[in-house]
């Protein structure tokens, strides 16, 4: 069984991977308490980190798939844009990420945070 939070790291350049790792953690935190350890085999969220962008994807079992395959959502994604300030964009059915309108640009991490946890557009959690 696959744990319920994995956070991976990926980058090209590491002096290009300047975000602040308090930040990333608090999102490695929320993903983590956002889905109860007894539906780990069955929901999972993963933080990962790829230069200045940390992605949030839900991944569930396929449903007619061999055991241990998982399927990918894109749930929100936060681009870092210096000065401990952020931008938060949502997966859309497509794939692709698109600018978040509800909450201002260049937010620090616990107001994206906190409007990840309530969704009050319904668009991260549906």
């Amino acid at each position: 069984m696959p744990p319920p939070c994995r956070l991976s790291t990926w980058s090209r350049d590491t002096a290009t991977n300047a975000v602040p790792e308090i930040d990333v953690e608090k999102l490695r935190r929320f993903a983590k308490r956002r889905v109860p350890e007894e539906f780990a085999d069955e929901v999972r969220l993963e933080v990962s980190v790829r230069a200045k962008r940390v992605a949030i994807h839900e991944l569930r079992p396929v449903w007619r798939g061999a055991p241990g395959e998982w399927t990918s959502m894109p749930i929100a994604q936060v681009r870092y844009d210096g000065g401990g300030l952020w931008t938060l964009y949502f997966g859309d059915r497509y794939g692709k990420w698109t600018l978040y309108f509800d909450l201002d640009a260049k937010q620090p991490i616990d107001p994206i945070i906190k409007e990840l946890d309530t969704d009050p557009t319904s668009v991260f959690w549906g």
